[in-house]
């Protein structure tokens, strides 16, 4: 079963989920795109199986929790941080799927390697690593004028994210279809399971239970440049990415993984965008790993 809770940071409520084994080593996971803390659903019986605590926070604006004016990268990291306070975890790992993977990379960047143990960046949405929308040349064409309106004309990002919003919402059997068309085949496999589509969906829902103010503000930071620099984190971080992935090609998180110094790459052949969820098992099994004690 999972847990709803939350923990109170200043005047903001910060809401998550937690699922797996609530007396398991934690691992702090960051939601994808449109996504929310409900997310964690779909890692519960993997981590459950290895004896994780696996808890996923809506960042600011997304799903229960509170909007946050001015929100950071480290303010985010910061956030991570209390919450492992609130668990009383003082070590803990970090995870990140999709449009969660640059958060993770921020987790990496602004806390202590003798709190935050083993960093993890599943198929990341890392587009502004080297500067403002870097990858473009790499993305879709849909993804591409994303970023090209957020960083331009936002009020065409807004209209793109609320319109994505009311098809999450009202009309579900659409979204759901789309999603499938654009991407692998690996990823149908994953989506034919009816289970875990419906989580997929309930996931995708609750990110717009604010509208999507939300999730516009979090795509737009990761398409802006990153005030943090990768070349420069040491600390070790493991990279997982699909071959076959339609969303966020691999040349785009093997090019991060090759200029951060501390990169771990994890290729998975013919996989795609899910390898998240296809490959949960294995990834979390390295996590749990990672969180192991030190030998004394």
């Amino acid at each position: 079963m999972t847990r709803e809770g939350s923990i109170q940071v200043g005047n903001r409520t910060v809401t998550y989920l937690e699922a797996g084994d609530p007396g398991g080593p934690l691992v702090l996971h960051n939601h994808g795109g449109p996504s929310s803390r409900l997310e964690a659903e779909l890692f519960d019986r993997s981590a459950k199986a290895i004896g994780l605590r696996f808890v996923c926070a809506d960042r600011p604006g997304i799903g229960g929790s509170d909007p946050q004016p001015g929100r950071t990268f480290e303010g985010w990291a910061n956030d991570l941080l209390l919450l492992a306070d609130s668990f009383g975890a003082q070590r803990f790992a970090v995870t990140g799927w999709s449009e969660g993977g640059p958060w993770a990379l921020a987790a990496a960047a602004y806390l202590d390697p003798a709190r935050l143990a083993d960093v993890v960046c599943i198929a990341g949405g890392n587009y502004g690593t080297f500067g403002p929308n870097w990858a473009a040349k790499y993305l879709s064409s849909v993804d591409a004028l994303g970023g090209r309106l957020a960083l331009h004309f936002h009020p065409g990002f807004t209209l793109m994210y609320e319109l994505l919003g009311m098809s999450a919402k009202h009309f579900e059997d659409r979204y759901a279809k789309a999603i499938k068309q654009t991407v692998s085949t690996a990823d149908r496999e994953v989506l034919a399971d009816k289970e875990v589509l419906e989580a997929f969906l309930r996931a995708a829902r609750e990110c717009f239970h604010h509208g999507a103010d939300g999730l516009v503000v979090d795509a737009t930071m990761l398409y802006k440049a990153w005030p943090f620099d990768m070349t420069t984190v040491k600390r070790p971080i493991h990279f997982w990415q699909g071959s076959a992935d339609t969303l966020v090609p691999e040349i785009i998180n093997k090019t991060v993984a090759d200029k951060t110094p501390g990169a771990i790459w994890h290729p998975i052949s013919g996989g795609g965008h899910f390898i998240a969820l296809s490959h949960a098992f294995d990834i979390l099994t390295l996590t749990a790993n990672g969180l192991a004690p030190e030998p004394s």
